[in-house]
């Protein structure tokens, strides 16, 4: 570590190095936190969650009794023992309430005055954080199993939403009406993820086992269907051909550079692609237990080298490189089944849910040196170079004096 500040200081080495090895060094050193907890709010079990990106300070919930939380993630206490509170929720006295199971809840990408949920109630809502009232809906004939919105678009408001219908559902925020639809699929649509990297293209995952990537804005829609064989000739059956699992497609996930694209399926497997040219990059995963009948929401890190991904795995999180197909460790915690998680790049900790647990774990990076590293990071991005050195110099001085004694 002292290596890389000297050489950073020194501008001998690529100022992003130190930033990419502290993160992922906290994300092999993940436990679960005994200090940090989440308020409980859920009669029952939690199936989504999002954290905004904007300051990555508040995160929404969503659970099987219809209920959504919005919580503050920030410890304004500063002390060590902290359970983050909830500032609102959408209870079911609330006039606006999913009737049914909230499947997914996602932040208006680019301001925390919004943010959209989907139910098995066959909605989309959009509501207002402000007066926590919705200010929109979108009705489908259909369950609504997923929805995602752009995180880069800036020419387009389009919500993709995926349902018990094949076709993909596009609804425009700023007409209030729905945009097109997308056919391609057989059977429903059980995950939907736009890129990080170019804002008009979709992937669309479902029921049928196949993963089509569109551009929509073409006539036709869809770019590619992925193929586990890459185009070979399979042993297996006629229904297994140009399919990307042999079971149902429940699960999409981007690298944060957009570049290749990560797929789950109930055949127990984990596949990593090739975004551009549609290539299976055959790493392998192993078995990667997946027994969940709706969508799966799991993430992937940000700024790691290498990167990692985390998927629920029965009652716990599988961490995997995601280039390698590694298995690094296991995160335990959990009693029952875990549904999904969430990763937070600014504070580099992990809120993972389980179904029927009603419960949020924190599972934070162990190290003694993480309050000092903490505070030098944002001395980076808020005030410059030389006020990052004096301060990290200071406080890393001052740690080896305590710990000397």
């Amino acid at each position: 570590m002292l290596g890389l500040i000297w050489a950073r200081q020194a501008g001998l080495d690529d100022p992003l190095r130190l930033r990419r090895v502290e993160a992922t060094r906290r994300v092999l050193s993940l436990e679960l936190n005994k200090d940090r907890d989440v308020e409980r709010i859920h009669g029952s079990g939690i199936n989504t969650l999002d954290i905004e990106p904007v300051e990555g300070r508040y995160m929404l919930s969503g659970g099987s009794d219809g209920v959504i939380v919005l919580y503050d993630l920030e410890n304004l206490t500063r002390e060590t023992s902290y359970t983050c509170k909830a500032l609102c929720s959408v209870g079911r006295s609330h006039p606006d309430v999913h009737k049914f199971s909230v499947e997914t809840v996602q932040w208006y990408p680019h301001d925390t005055g919004m943010f959209t949920s989907s139910s098995f109630d066959k909605t989309l809502k959009i509501w207002d954080t402000n007066t926590l009232k919705s200010a929109d809906a979108f009705h489908f004939k259909g369950t609504v199993y997923s929805h995602h919105m752009s995180p880069v678009a800036t020419n387009h408001c389009l919500v993709a939403v995926g349902t018990k219908s094949p076709k993909v559902q596009l609804c425009d925020l700023k007409s209030g009406s729905f945009s097109h639809i997308l056919q391609g699929h057989r059977q429903e649509v059980l995950a939907v993820a736009w890129s990080p990297r170019h804002e008009y293209i979709l992937a669309t995952g479902s029921a049928d086992g196949r993963v089509k990537l569109w551009d929509v804005r073409r006539a036709s829609g869809c770019l590619s269907t992925l193929d586990q064989h890459n185009g070979e000739k399979s042993k297996a059956s006629s229904e297994a051909a140009n399919s990307a699992h042999t079971g149902r497609v429940n699960g999409l996930c981007y690298t944060n550079d957009g570049l290749h694209l990560l797929t789950t399926g109930t055949d127990d497997r984990m596949r990593l692609w090739n975004s551009f040219t549609g290539e299976n990059t055959l790493v392998n995963y192993g078995k990667v237990c997946n027994e969940s009948r709706k969508g799966l929401k799991f993430t992937i890190s940000c700024d790691c080298d290498p990167e990692f991904a985390f998927v629920p795995y029965g009652s716990t999180i599988a961490v995997y490189a995601v280039f390698t197909g590694e298995l690094i460790t296991m995160l335990r915690g959990h009693y029952t089944a875990v549904n999904c998680c969430v990763f937070q790049p600014n504070f580099q900790f992990y809120l993972i849910p389980g179904i029927g647990s009603k419960r949020n774990f924190i599972f934070p990076p162990i190290t003694y040196l993480r309050n000092f590293i903490v505070v030098a990071e944002i001395a980076i991005s808020l005030h410059g170079y030389q006020l990052f050195e004096r301060q990290f110099q200071m406080m890393f001085l001052k740690s080896l004096c305590l710990n000397s004694i």
